[in-house]
């Protein structure tokens, strides 16, 4: 299991590799939301999201005869980039197993980043049966998106960067929103809370519809979503929470966030216009959350991240339109 001593490891192991992103705040969206507002910016990470931490962790935590052979990922695309540039970083073949559907911008991404992409059709095709026989005729190993120790151990380390950054500002509470699919993004960071500033709380934050992480939390039990596809935030499209991530947001995170999609492109509208970010709508979802759910969050600060920033671009333009 995941814990302090291994993101620490991966926090070193990343050095030199990742971009340790800034914190950003504007007063225009601490006046919407009515405290000060700090923006962690993955969208700025190297594949333009946060699963590049994860992936390089994990690629990098293997022995060299195993990931000489090569690895294998299921990816709607920020996972399929960060496992396909890390792969490539380190000399080794990648395959990643991507839905037919996914933006295209991902797509072509992963490709450029020399990965093998096999694309399945969600509705009729079984992800799990693709990748065992790849991985059985190739004998790659698997880089699990969120439920895989290494790679929350990974994402953990932005928990790190903010905690440091926080303490050097004088804040000792607050909450932290996170945008928040299988959980991986959002359990790295409440471990590495828990260690380093243990009066910052992580709050997972999702799109209406597939909200299973609020609602799992809220019942006490593992719950999914009634679809598995569809909707504007495709990064954080997942069936339910991991059976790893799961119990740490369990232990250590406040109740989850639900926005809507129309919220989530206003949250990218005022990203761009206020912070000169471009955001994805599953990656916006933390700052929508900020900005319009501000009665359910606690304290004078509020810390998020913009996870990613894989948009394609007429989505960007509908947001621009609609709320610029």
């Amino acid at each position: 299991m995941t814990d302090i001593t291994m993101i620490r490891a991966a926090a070193t192991r990343l050095a030199g590799h990742a971009r340790r992103t800034p914190l950003l705040s504007s007063p225009f969206l601490d006046e919407i939301a009515g405290r000060r507002v700090f923006v962690k910016p993955e969208c700025l990470q190297h594949t333009g999201s946060f699963k590049y931490r994860g992936a390089r962790s994990a690629v990098s935590a293997l022995d060299e005869g195993t990931r000489a052979r090569g690895v294998i990922a299921f990816s709607s695309g920020n996972h399929a980039q960060g496992v396909a540039l890390a792969a490539r970083q380190f000399g080794v073949p990648s395959v990643i197993i991507m839905p037919a559907d996914a933006p295209r911008m991902k797509i072509d991404n992963t490709r450029a980043l020399g990965a093998d992409v096999v694309l399945y059709d969600r509705a009729t095709e079984d992800r799990d049966a693709i990748g065992a026989a790849l991985s059985s005729e190739r004998g790659l190993t698997l880089i699990k998106p969120y439920d895989e120790p290494q790679v929350i151990a990974g994402q953990g380390t932005i928990g790190l960067e903010i905690a440091e950054d926080a303490a050097a500002m004088g804040i000792a509470r607050a909450d932290v929103l996170v945008c928040c699919g299988g959980g991986g993004l959002t359990s790295g960071i409440a471990l590495a809370l828990e260690a380093d500033a243990p009066g910052l709380r992580a709050r997972p934050c999702e799109p209406e519809g597939f909200d299973d992480a609020a609602r799992s939390l809220a019942s006490g039990q593992i719950m999914c979503n009634a679809r598995t596809s569809g909707g504007l935030c495709d990064a954080i499209v997942t069936p339910q929470p991991g059976n790893i991530t799961f119990p740490i947001m369990q232990r250590l995170c406040g109740p989850g966030l639900v926005v809507t999609e129309d919220e989530a492109l206003h949250a990218m509208a005022l990203a761009f216009s206020r912070l000169k970010l471009v955001a994805e709508p599953g990656g916006a979802v933390a700052l929508a959350a900020a900005l319009f759910r501000h009665d359910q969050i606690e304290g004078d600060a509020v810390f998020l991240t913009i996870s990613g920033g894989n948009v394609d671009a007429d989505v960007f333009q509908t947001a621009l339109a609609r709320f610029a």
